[in-house]
């Protein structure tokens, strides 16, 4: 499937919102590539990689983030069911799971009841190896600065701030695609 016009149809071609979504989606696509290329005993479906890459995001436009021109309704947290809920509609079922499960390094049920989050009663974790992988290449790359890539102490400090187990979790990531 080609992600761009499923973009096309949300978003504004030129609009700053709509470049940001491809510098920041591209780089992901890359960098989930370049994890799928050095590690072939993966088996990742790498077409289906670089899809979901740059549809993982395509909910943030209902979100309020105006610092990343986001001007809907809804929490940022949400855009990942957001998402998914257009990437159903539009009938890409794979691809909806990988957005709505790449955030952090994914929401548990546990988590969302505990912390009284603004998300529907699931679990929003990766499971196949395409999420894991579009998960963990996103953790480097930050919409608010958008033009380079965080190393990977950022990364650990950004997680760290949500407990220690997200940093088990992408610690395990890291060790098998970094």
């Amino acid at each position: 499937m080609n992600p761009f016009p499923v973009i096309d149809k949300y978003y504004v071609r030129g609009s700053n919102l709509y470049n940001l979504l491809l510098e920041h989606s591209g780089r992901v696509a890359l960098k989930s590539v370049s994890v799928c290329y050095r590690h072939p005993e993966l088996n990742a479906d790498m077409q289906f990689v670089i899809e979901a890459a740059f549809l993982h995001d395509i909910g943030i436009f209902r979100c309020y983030a105006p610092s990343i021109f986001c001007f809907g309704s809804h929490k940022y947290i949400e855009h990942g069911y957001l998402g998914a809920q257009i990437l159903e509609r539009e009938g890409f079922p794979q691809h909806a799971r990988v957005a709505e499960r790449h955030t952090g390094t994914g929401i548990s049920l546990a988590e969302i009841e505990e912390r009284n989050l603004p998300l529907p009663h699931r679990d929003f974790c990766p499971q196949t190896i395409e999420e894991k992988i579009v998960c963990y290449a996103d953790k480097f790359f930050s919409k608010t600065q958008p033009d380079r890539e965080l190393s990977l102490a950022e990364v650990r400090k950004h997680l760290r701030k949500f407990g220690e187990k997200k940093l088990v979790i992408f610690d395990g990531w890291h060790g098998i695609f970094g």
